[in-house]
């Protein structure tokens, strides 16, 4: 009887005005944030779209007197040998660095430390979480040092009696994408970490006591179990290898000639060393894109997964 009464019991609605009003209220705090996210993120954003779309630059008439040109600039970049190169060069520098380097480098690191005792993880912690704290601008003076012509890598080559090149000249994309998976490993062993820290030990043991051996596990056991975490770290690290210039521009300023010339470095010569504001802003408009291609690549996988 008490469970029909209960259930016959009519429900009462705030009337829409009511929660409409508390739905404002919530959101009221958030105005703020919101207006700042729109003035440093949306406004810069949209400014880049309309700066696209017209001849404006550091000098001359453009500077003074823009003038809407269209898809001018759209065509004279897909019309560009330099661009078509820089785009390939900045797919080739984001899937070397990011998708396989930090990617499975941080994915080892946090394999060999799992189970490990806590003073081994952290002193490895430590040593590789160091190089990701380090800034940018001086993790390329120190990997310019190691690397020059007189750096300590052709020191220790002579030393045993090898001979060294000039490795930023001969491999400048070699230099900058090991420079900078030396970087941002840290981020994907953190991550890889805590996921791998979720994995019920069970299900290891019970695949250990089948028979199973380490790598049956982790292909079919581990890596399905993380494989969230995994599409997650690589949409993040993609997206902030994308925006790499410091180290590249540090050093081997895109050179030699335009051997490691990214995406980004060719925006910043095209927009503030040679004035061309509105190329370069089509420039960035391209580099938005590229990066949203990836992420929608990555959540249409998510979205696969769940």
């Amino acid at each position: 009887m008490v469970a029909v009464d209960l259930a016959e019991r009519p429900v009462t609605r705030r009337p829409p005005a009511r929660r409409g009003r508390r739905a404002a209220g919530r959101a009221l705090p958030l105005l703020p944030a919101f207006g700042l996210l729109a003035l440093f993120f949306v406004g810069p954003i949209l400014w880049c779209v309309y700066a696209s779309f017209t001849d404006i630059a550091l000098t001359g008439a453009g500077a003074s007197s823009p003038h809407l040109v269209g898809l001018r600039n759209y065509r004279q970049m897909f019309s560009d040998p330099e661009f078509t190169k820089s785009l390939w060069l900045t797919v080739v520098f984001v899937v070397g660095s990011a998708v396989v380097g930090q990617n499975l480098g941080g994915l080892a690191l946090a394999l060999l430390m799992n189970g490990r005792r806590r003073i081994v993880r952290s002193i490895v912690g430590s040593i590789v979480v160091g190089a990701w704290v380090l800034p940018e601008l001086v993790a390329a003076f120190m990997w310019y040092a190691f690397l020059s012509d007189h750096g300590t890598l052709n020191a220790i080559l002579h030393a045993v009696g090898l001979h060294g090149k000039s490795w930023l000249y001969a491999s400048p994309l070699l230099a900058v994408t090991i420079a900078n998976v030396w970087r941002g490993t840290a981020f994907s062993m953190l991550v890889y970490s805590a996921a791998l820290s979720n994995v019920p030990d069970e299900l290891l043991e019970a695949a250990s006591v089948d028979g199973a051996s380490a790598v049956q596990r982790l292909r079919h056991i581990t890596l399905p179990l993380i494989r969230r975490a995994m599409l997650t770290n690589l949409m993040t690290i993609t997206l902030q290898t994308l925006a790499v210039f410091t180290l590249i521009f540090a050093m081997t300023g895109g050179g030699p000639g335009t051997k490691s010339q990214t995406l980004p470095i060719f925006m910043y010569q095209e927009a503030f060393k040679f004035y061309h504001l509105g190329y370069g802003a089509a420039l960035a408009i391209v580099l938005l894109g590229v990066g949203a291609v990836f992420s929608l690549v990555y959540l249409r996988a998510m979205r696969k997964e769940v």
